[in-house]
C-alpha cells in the first residue's frame, strides 16, 4: 500500500540514497525482494549510495554481511556515520574516547586515542555502563567536546526494538549542560556529503529509509524527496512525526523502487 503527498516540480532524478539496517535487511535477514529491487534501480542508470548510521561494525564487516545476503554493492558505495565522525576527528585533530563497539574500531585505525580530549558516542551496548559513562561525563565537564555519531532513539533487532545511542548522548548533554555535535543522519552535512560524492544536488535525489526522523526528515530538510518504508524500526503513525510529511510511505523497499521507476523518472 502506498500513501503519498504532492511535491513541487523538481529536476530529473539522478540518484537514490538507501538506508541499510531496517530498509534492506534486519540483522542477517534480507527484506524479501530487496536484492532484485536494487538490481532494477541500477538498470535504470540511477546512481545509488548506501547511507547508514550503523556504528556497531566497520564498513568492511558491513560490506561482508550485505554480500553474504546476496546484495550487489561495492565498499565505495557505502557512506557511514563512522566515516563522517572520522573525518571530523581528522579535521580537528582531537583524541577521542571512543564509545563504539569493538567491531567498529577499525574504521578509526590511526586516530590517536591517548589521553582523550573528546568524547565520541556511537552504539556501544558493552560500554554503556556507569564507569565508562562517568569517565565520559568528567571529560565533557572538563571541556572536552561531545560528538554524537548519531542520536537515533532506537533501532530494530531480530528480537525487537532496542535502545540506540540517542538516550545516552542526551544523558551526557543533560548532566554536563552541553550540546553534542551530531555527524550522522539527520544532519544536513551528512546528506550533502553523500550527494557530493555522486555529483548531484538534493533536488535530483530521493532517500529511502525506515526512520521517519533521521532518514526521511533529514533528507527532506536537505531538499531531497523522502520515502518511508514500513519495515525495520517503523511504527504505525511514524509518517506523522515529520513536517513536511514523507513524499511517500510504502510497505517495503521493493515497493519504493516500483514507485521511483514508474513515477519519478
Amino acid at each position: 500500500m502506498l500513501d503519498g503527498v504532492k511535491m513541487a516540480s523538481r529536476r530529473a532524478l539522478k540518484a537514490v540514497l538507501v538506508d541499510l539496517s531496517g530498509t534492506l535487511h534486519v540483522d542477517d535477514t534480507a527484506v524479501p525482494g530487496a536484492q532484485d529491487a536494487l538490481h532494477r534501480l541500477r538498470r535504470a542508470s540511477l546512481a545509488v549510495k548506501f547511507v547508514t548510521n550503523t556504528t556497531k561494525e566497520s564498513k568492511r564487516n558491513l560490506l561482508g554481511r550485505l554480500r553474504g545476503l546476496n546484495f550487489d554493492l561495492q565498499e565505495n558505495e557505502i557512506f557511514t556515520s563512522l566515516s563522517a565522525a572520522r573525518s571530523l576527528l581528522e579535521k580537528t585533530r582531537l583524541r577521542p574516547l571512543l564509545l563504539v563497539e569493538d567491531g567498529a574500531l577499525e574504521d578509526f585505525a590511526g586516530i590517536d586515542t591517548s589521553e582523550p580530549n573528546a568524547v565520541v558516542v556511537g552504539l556501544a551496548p558493552e560500554h554503556f555502563n556507569y564507569q565508562t559513562m562517568n569517565t565520559a561525563f568528567r571529560l565533557v565537564l572538563g571541556g572536552a567536546p561531545l560528538i554524537a555519531i548519531h542520536k537515533a532513539r532506537y533501532y530494530k533487532r531480530k528480537d525487537g526494538l532496542a535502545l540506540g545511542p540517542g538516550p545516552f548522548v542526551t544523558g551526557l548533554e543533560y548532566a554536563t549542560d552541553c550540546q553534542a555535535t551530531v555527524v550522522g543522519k539527520p544532519e544536513k552535512t551528512f546528506f550533502t556529503q553523500a550527494l557530493a560524492d555522486l555529483g548531484c544536488s538534493p533536488d535530483e535525489a530521493v532517500m529511502i529509509g525506515d526512520d521517519a526522523r533521521d532518514d526521511v526528515g533529514g533528507a527532506q530538510s536537505t531538499g531531497m524527496l523522502g520515502i518511508l518504508v514500513r519495515t525495520g524500526k517503523y511504527r504505525p503513525g511514524d509518517e506523522n512525526k515529520v513536517n513536511p510529511a514523507p513524499h511517500l510511505t510504502c510497505d517495503t523497499f521493493p515497493d519504493a523502487v516500483d514507485h521511483i521507476l514508474h513515477n519519478l523518472l
